[in-house]
């Protein structure tokens, strides 16, 4: 054998070594878990043979603590880039097997790197989670290393899609890059993200809790609102990180690609027209609207557990990629509240940096009253929705099916908020508040004044009645130009359609500034 073929040799083997990461034994302790490893993840998340490596001979550089007598290719993180769908992603994925996933310098470089490549060539970054923290063992450097990948992500919000997934533990400050991130997914049973553990929590607080009941998938899916999703297991996580990403643009320059679909656009569903109760106080669910009116009756929902009383996510019109933004009357009557506020201006946001139209269905009665609400900022944060629609330029449709009522109607995208097309249902009613509180205030001294319980009833039901012929139907707007066109309900896909047609070329600018000062 001669030098060279020496040398191929010791390559080969010391690339099937970094492959092992943390070695056999710990491979089988993860397995042992339920969890995959790094490059087995990785495996799934990208097309066969796609996968390009980064960094595989990297080493820590710490001295400390008998770490130079522990030295491991890779050192605990797995990077580099392939193809999704043929489409270009850069990834990294932490390896729990080579001390726990920790946080060195050296692994920030390495992360570091692939996200820099990730802007520079425009292509969406995820990043695999599964860590035990930062490294002890390297003090202030671990935690430069943790600051140098924020401010990467910050630099990269709105220029290129950021992914999260929590495959393992995700704690202390570890937990900021997926929060900085666009989206992020966590997996029920092995996955867990909190600032403060429970040993620490229970030190100085003295409650006593779970990791799961402190940080898990759970938890974060339908309490915090810090998940987006929550997967039944790491494939189930995986395939909805893929399908995700198939609805999303490269950068914050291009569009979302095109899937063709066989569902016609002018396709009618005469469901549609009966859906809408006769007793207005009735709830329906919207989730058959949407589907209904999508491409092929698919809806990609975000943040499905966390604040059901509003409804987020992914869809196709005509094959192009849409957001969807609709209250749903069947939970807390679709009024808007402040997590139900936060989860839609996020989204609002993330569709108007990424090009991807937005279609807006309310039926909406309101914020939701009292203490709790305004002792939590609902003023600053329903201001969130309002401004996250306010500053949107993508093309924006809005179509109003039953109730659109006070300081919410304005909110849900309505024309002064620089609506392109807003539609609304014969069964639309647009006014300041309902009737029955309506005639409260405007004839509360009549039916005072009333000679018996019967007269004032009967100014109630006339005054009602004057109240509901005025405002419980789209006319009075659609006659003040508030919106474009009273629809059938059943022709509601046609319409959005040919709406998002004609404003596929739509170009908007705001202000010239440095950046905007968002209600946070």
């Amino acid at each position: 054998m001669n030098i060279q073929q020496e040398n191929i040799k010791k390559l080969v083997e010391r690339r099937a070594s970094a492959r092992l990461g943390g070695g056999e034994k710990r491979i089988e302790a993860q397995h042992a878990k339920g969890k995959k490893t790094a490059r087995e993840r990785l495996a799934m998340l990208l097309d066969e043979g796609s996968f390009e490596e980064f960094d595989m001979f990297v080493q820590h550089r710490c001295t400390n603590f008998g770490m130079e007598k522990q030295h491991i290719d890779g050192d605990g993180v797995v990077t580099g880039c392939g193809t999704i769908d043929g489409r270009l992603v850069y990834v990294f994925a932490q390896d729990f097997t080579v001390s726990g996933g920790s946080l060195s310098k050296t692994m920030s470089e390495k992360i570091c790197k692939v996200m820099d490549m990730a802007m520079r060539n425009g292509a969406p970054c995820i990043g695999l989670n599964d860590s035990g923290g930062a490294r002890i063992q390297e003090g202030i450097d671990a935690l430069a290393g943790y600051a140098e990948i924020f401010e990467r992500n910050i630099l990269a919000s709105g220029v290129i899609p950021q992914i999260s997934g929590i495959f393992g533990p995700c704690a202390g400050g570890a937990v900021y890059s997926p929060a900085l991130t666009d989206f992020t997914l966590m997996v029920k049973n092995t996955s867990y993200m909190f600032l403060t553990g429970p040993a620490v929590v229970k030190s100085v607080t003295g409650e006593d809790v779970s990791q799961e009941e402190l940080g898990g998938a759970g938890v974060h899916a339908s309490k915090s609102g810090v998940a987006h999703f929550a997967a039944e297991s790491e494939e189930d996580g995986i395939a909805k990180i893929k399908e995700l990403l198939s609805f999303l643009p490269q950068n914050n320059r291009e569009e979302a690609p095109l899937k063709p679909t066989s569902d016609p656009y002018n396709r009618v569903d005469a469901a549609l027209n009966e859906i809408i109760p006769d007793n207005p106080n009735k709830p329906y669910d919207m989730y058959a609207v949407v589907r209904s009116i999508v491409d092929d009756g698919h809806f990609f929902e975000v943040h499905k557990e966390y604040a059901k009383n509003i409804i987020v996510g992914f869809a196709r019109m005509n094959g192009r990629s849409v957001g969807v933004v609709a209250n749903q009357p069947a939970m807390l009557a679709g009024v808007l509240d402040i997590n139900a506020s936060r989860k839609a201006s996020r989204f609002v946001r993330f569709c108007d940096a990424f090009n991807i139209p937005l279609v807006t269905l309310v039926d909406v009665p309101g914020f939701l009253p009292g203490t709790h609400q305004e002792y939590g900022a609902i003023i600053t944060n329903g201001a969130k929705l309002l401004y996250a629609y306010g500053e949107a330029t993508v093309p924006k449709v809005t179509v109003t099916l039953r109730k659109s009522y006070g300081g919410a109607h304005i909110v849900m995208s309505c024309k002064q908020l620089r609506g392109d097309i807003n539609y609304a249902w014969p069964s639309a009613n647009i006014a300041v508040m309902g009737a029955d509180g309506a005639v409260n205030v405007l004839y509360a001294k009549d039916m005072k004044a009333a000679a018996t319980p019967d007269e004032a009833k009967a100014i109630f039901e006339d005054k009602k009645k004057e109240y509901d012929d005025l405002f419980s139907n789209p006319y009075q707007a659609a006659q003040k130009g508030y919106i474009d066109d009273v629809i059938e309900p059943a022709n509601t896909r046609f319409r959005v359609i040919r709406a998002l047609e004609q404003l596929s070329a739509k170009r908007q600018d705001l202000p010239a500034k440095k950046h905007d000062n968002l209600p946070l």
